[in-house]
């Protein structure tokens, strides 16, 4: 400790500010403490690097302590059985026994840090594992060959069609009790093999014994913020002294490019698994064809090229533990030099992780948790942006089927059926026509177009959410059941049977093969047919859905989108929607020892703790508040409430489609134009509006004149086409000559108010046009607002004008209003919430380091005007505290504003010089 202790995070790389000791404190605090904690830092104050230095510290200090009270009671125990502490013993008996216990504790340390015993045990244990890993067990395949000869004389009637791989198994389960994984009622729980199930059975035992101690897991939401906190990783110690994988998707970590090309994050998903699946299929046809010699396997076992060699995925963890903390991109190019698959091979690494680096999917869900063997058991979990955390949450266990994946599943079951129906057993024969049943039932809901008509319909509102209509309803899953005549069908069977019988993939197979042959056109063998993927994805939503309606009642809602004869707008579809995420959370908070909630901006804590964890009192969560490293004239945040013609800036959604509104606002850019530097980002509520303004701007030609100015860019809605867009907005920023900057249109919500850091002056001004409050005609928003108004009081929910039993129709934005309007408090703030978290990620792009500084203009009179004219609370209430504290809130006209951010962009520009 340097300074006489005042620096207790040596591992800090730079020295650090006060605020910084003052989180690392609090979360040290929090780690001791176990439990629940929120810790609050604003973006651009090191929040990554202080998280790094005070968990990885807390972690040596902990294995630090273990390991001396371990000595302490190794000593105590040799002293009882008289074999130490004698005085009879010389010195050097005493130390030989002390040393052998360090040797052997060393050498465990050892194999845990590279994974590996010693050689030659450990090289027999990989084969095996290579062997469970990537081919059929030579015993499960002769029980295979002998239910075969059982059902061989079936087979026979269909080998001349070349059938026979389609038809089921006799299907024996018939176990009435609920199959564990099937209690993991979650979106991902697909009922094919899922990523870490079948295929990484074989660990080994001495594997599953060298799991690490007291290891943390740290996510957040995007690839971009791992790779971030990966950045920050490298800067500390910690880099080279921890084991540290970076663990994401299929589709981020695949180097084989024929599964690329896919592009569809489904597709490769299925494709992947496929490739592994077809390794076997390989296996069991050599098999057969060396019946009368010896059983042979041969070097290729694994369908995907990129898993054939264990040698290459065993020097792609040596690699891994030689160079270090390495994030996704690494890994991927460590992948394509070695020729293995990245994706994968960080998976076997979990185990003898120290830290592992990985997004939300990964954690909070609890089959992604068991797929991967994540243990959290006693160790610590951080989400970083955990400021929608709850949404986030509870929108992972949500499942949707639309109206053309349904007609796809039940056409494929029907030709499916009357092909082999006549060979099937009676138990196969009864669970596909429960099937059909179902799928019928789920169509004929759909196409049901009763309960409106085009005439209905009526544009969405502030998020441009999409269309919706009076074709849009709610119903409670057991009122759902009951309405189809369904509720007597034992969904819990069904799905086990769905699991175990391989179904979902023979009827999607036949199917597909039938699909080809009628378009006339050969497939070979290997390759992926068009449909496949669709077909395949059909059956898993559909098994999601079903899983859903397993939940309890109050749980979630089913929303029906129906069929639109003559309207056009988004297809029919059927959604669960899970409204309560207490019992999934409290999961991970009851194995882990702490559980670390940070992020940027986190009030009101109130709601996530009644949301997430209402088991815990308020006094006994730990909350944690710093403010910003910048001196205060370095920020200056205005609520603009008049243009420069004089006109009041309206932006809500009776208004801001009106000309002379969008006029004024071009007016506004255009003078911005003028007075500031560098790098303007202006942001809007939706694509769509943005595109509205901007053809206006462009109509009228306001557009043209800021062109004379700066550089004008666009937000794509394509991510891939992101990069180049940010890159051309730098370049015209850092080449000055001959507009002074540019200017960047972005939208709240989207990719770059999320993750995207504007330091310096890629964001001197960021400008918030408007509250981007949702649609309140987004029929799942105003169930997620009645849900939450009737937590912790049950008789709150009596004041709305629609219960939790009765059918809603969305569609319409005043009976939206009406349903928050009749909510007492907890679903009006949730509304307002929704829309100032938005608007606080969004402003908190810019001011990413220490001598940073940019304006932030809140353009719209709602956010100077008077609360108490206001029905919810007023909107700077919920601003950040660093951005309200030097809140200018009161301006007589845009005069004012442009005289002080004339004076704020001199004076520092003048400070900066000195």
């Amino acid at each position: 400790m340097e300074n006489g202790g005042e620096t207790k995070f040596a591992a800090f790389p730079y020295k650090p500010y006060s605020i910084q000791i003052d989180f690392m404190n609090a979360l040290y605090r929090s780690l001791d403490k176990g439990g629940v904690s929120m810790l609050e830092s604003p973006t651009g104050t090191g929040k990554t690097l202080s998280i790094i230095c005070s968990t990885l510290h807390w972690v040596l200090d902990q294995r630090q302590k273990q390991k001396s009270e371990k000595i302490v009671e190794s000593d105590e125990k040799l002293e009882n059985n008289g074999q130490i502490g004698s005085d009879d013993e010389p010195d050097w008996i005493k130390n030989f026994v002390v040393n052998k216990d360090n040797q052997v504790d060393e050498k465990k340390i050892k194999k845990k840090k590279y994974g590996f015993g010693s050689e030659k045990p450990q090289k027999r244990r990989n084969k095996d594992s290579h062997r469970d890993l990537f081919s059929r067990d030579l015993d499960e395949e002769r029980f295979h060959e002998k239910k075969e000869c059982k059902s061989s004389t079936k087979k026979n009637d269909v080998e001349d069609m070349g059938d026979e791989d389609f038809l089921l198994e006799e299907y024996e389960s018939e176990e009435e009790g609920v199959v564990g994984i099937l209690n993991s009622k979650r979106k991902g729980s697909k009922f094919s093999v899922d990523s870490s199930s079948d295929d990484e059975a074989g660990e080994s035992e001495e594997e599953k014994e060298q799991e690490v101690k007291l290891k943390v897991y740290f996510c957040s939401r995007t690839h971009s913020q791992l790779s971030q906190f990966i950045k920050e990783l490298r800067k500390t110690l910690f880099a080279n002294e921890m084991n540290v994988v970076s663990l994401g998707s299929r589709k981020n970590f695949c180097i084989n490019e024929d599964v690329l090309r896919l592009g569809n994050s489904t597709r490769i998903n299925e494709r992947c698994l496929e490739l592994q699946k077809n390794k076997k299929n390989e296996i069991s046809k050599i098999k057969n064809l060396g019946a009368e010699g010896r059983i042979r396997r041969t070097k290729a076992s694994s369908g995907c090229p990129m898993l054939r060699k264990q040698k290459l995925q065993k020097q792609f963890r040596s690699e891994v533990s030689q160079q270090g903390a390495l994030d996704i991109e690494d890994l991927v190019q460590l992948g394509r030099n070695i020729g293995t698959c990245p994706y994968y091979g960080s998976r076997s690494m979990i185990t003898t992780a120290d830290l592992v680096v990985l997004p939300y999917q990964s954690l909070l869900s609890k089959s992604s948790r068991e797929a991967l063997g994540l243990n959290l058991k006693d160790n610590v979990v951080i989400i970083d942006e955990a400021h929608n955390l709850a949404d986030s949450l509870i929108s992972m266990y949500d499942a949707k089927i639309t109206l053309p994946q349904l007609e796809n599943v039940h056409s494929h079951i029907e030709k499916y059926f009357g092909r082999f129906c006549s060979l099937l057993g009676p138990r196969n024969r009864r669970y596909i026509q429960t099937l059909l049943v179902l799928t019928q039932a789920f169509l004929q809901v759909l196409v049901d177009n009763k309960d409106g008509n085009c005439s209905n319909t009526c544009p969405d509102a502030e998020r441009g959410a999409g269309e919706k209509h009076a074709f849009d309803t709610s119903m409670a899953i057991n009122d759902f059941l009951f309405s189809l005549n369904i509720d007597n069908i034992n969904l819990i069977k069904l799905l086990q049977y769905i699991k175990e019988s391989n179904i979902m993939h023979k009827v999607s197979g036949y199917g597909d093969k039938m699909t080809t042959l009628q378009k006339g056109s050969a497939v070979k063998e290997n390759e992926d047919s068009c449909d496949s993927g669709s077909t395949l994805s059909g059956f898993q939503a559909l098994a999601d859905i079903l899983l859903s309606l397993t939940n309890n009642d109050g749980d979630g809602r089913i929303i029906i989108s129906r069929k639109r004869p003559t309207c056009s707008g988004q297809g029919a579809y059927l959604k669960y929607v899970m409204l309560t995420g207490e019992k999934i959370f409290s999961e991970i908070v009851h194995e882990a020892h702490a559980v670390i909630l940070a992020g940027g901006t986190l009030q009101p804590i109130e709601e996530t703790r009644e949301r997430l964890f209402p088991w815990l009192p308020s006094d006994q969560l730990h909350f944690f508040s710093c403010s910003h490293v910048v001196p205060p004239e370095s920020i200056l945040s205005l609520a603009v409430s008049r243009g420069p013609s004089g006109r009041s800036f309206d932006f809500s959604y009776g208004s801001r489609s009106s000309s002379t509104m969008i006029e004024e606002l071009g007016l506004l850019i255009c003078n911005l134009a003028t007075v500031v530097p560098e790098g303007i980002v202006v942001f809007f509520s939706s694509f769509e509006y943005e595109g509205q303004v901007y053809d206006a701007w462009k109509t009228s030609g306001i557009l043209e004149r800021i062109l004379k100015k700066k550089h004008v860019f666009r937000e794509p809605r394509k991510n891939t086409e992101m990069e180049v867009i940010l890159k051309e907005y730098k370049e015209a920023i850092d080449n000055p000559v001959p507009k002074s900057g540019a200017i960047l249109l972005a939208v709240v919500g989207g990719k770059i108010s999320e993750g995207i850091n504007f330091s310096d002056g890629m964001g001197r001004c960021i400008v918030m046009v408007g509250l981007p409050y949702p649609s309140p005609s987004d029929i799942e928003l105003l169930e997620r607002v009645k849900h939450i108004e009737g937590l912790g009081d049950s008789s709150s929910m009596k004041s709305l004008n629609l219960s939790f039993s009765e059918e809603y129709h969305g569609g319409d934005i005043q009976a939206g209003f009406s349903i928050l309007r009749s909510c007492n408090r907890r679903g009006k703030e949730y509304y307002e919430n929704l829309c100032m978290k938005a608007v606080n990620q969004s402003i908190g792009r810019a001011i990413r380091h220490i001598n940073d500084y940019a304006a932030i203009l809140l353009v719209d009179i709602r956010y100077a005007s008077d609360s108490s004219k206001r029905s919810f609370s007023h909107p700077s209430s919920k601003l950040p505290q660093w951005i309200k504290d030097r809140l200018v809130s009161t301006t007589n006209n845009y005069g004012e504003v442009h005289k002080l951010l004339h004076q704020f962009f001199r004076f520092n520009k003048d400070r900066v010089c000195k």
